[in-house]
């Protein structure tokens, strides 16, 4: 499965989405996501996010594996896995977007800038447009990118059970933490 995700970023890299200028890219980028009701919270964690970022253009891909994400209850995450995101049937989540707001981001000069990003994200098969803000720092040694944003399980199809309803937040939030360093030319 590693092996169709690096072929993705791949592919992504080959077909010109992204420009040849200064590249930042990771393998080990973190998201989280959250549910909160008054009955229980739920929290899964991935560190296996791999991602580019294209300084030159702004274009960011993400890609994720759902099965890599932790839950602190092995059989929340295999209801996760099997009812839920159907990670056999829809086995990666990714993301294609862009910087709106490139010109306000100095890549070449250290330091903490807002972003704005747009693209879109895909969860279990659907496509939905995503718009959020975040936080670029760049630094000597590379680039780090925070955002949080929600998303609605239904938007993505994802259904849950009646009997665990009140247990699951219809809306969650994504946290995503990326510390890319910089690609070879």
């Amino acid at each position: 499965m590693k092996s169709y995700l690096f072929a993705f970023l791949a592919l992504v890299l080959t077909t010109g989405t992204l420009s040849a200028q200064s590249r930042y890219m990771t393998r080990t980028g973190t998201i989280t996501f959250f549910s909160h009701t008054p009955i229980e919270d739920i929290e899964a964690t991935n560190n296996q996010v791999s991602s580019i970022l294209d300084a030159g253009s702004g274009d960011m891909v993400f890609a994720v594996l759902m099965k890599s994400f932790q839950f602190e209850k092995a059989l929340m995450q295999e209801h996760f896995n099997e009812k839920y995101v159907e990670s056999d049937k829809f086995p990666k989540a990714q993301f294609k977007g862009s910087l709106t707001n490139l010109d306000a981001i100095d890549f070449g000069k250290p330091g903490t800038y807002p972003a704005q990003v747009t693209g879109k994200l895909t969860i279990h098969g659907v496509t939905q447009d995503v718009e959020t803000e975040g936080t670029i720092v760049v630094t000597e040694g590379g680039v780090q990118a925070q955002a949080k944003f929600p998303i609605t399980l239904a938007d993505y199809d994802i259904s849950i059970p009646a009997v665990v309803r009140d247990n699951i937040a219809k809306v969650v939030d994504i946290t995503v933490e990326m510390n890319y360093d910089a690609m070879n030319p």
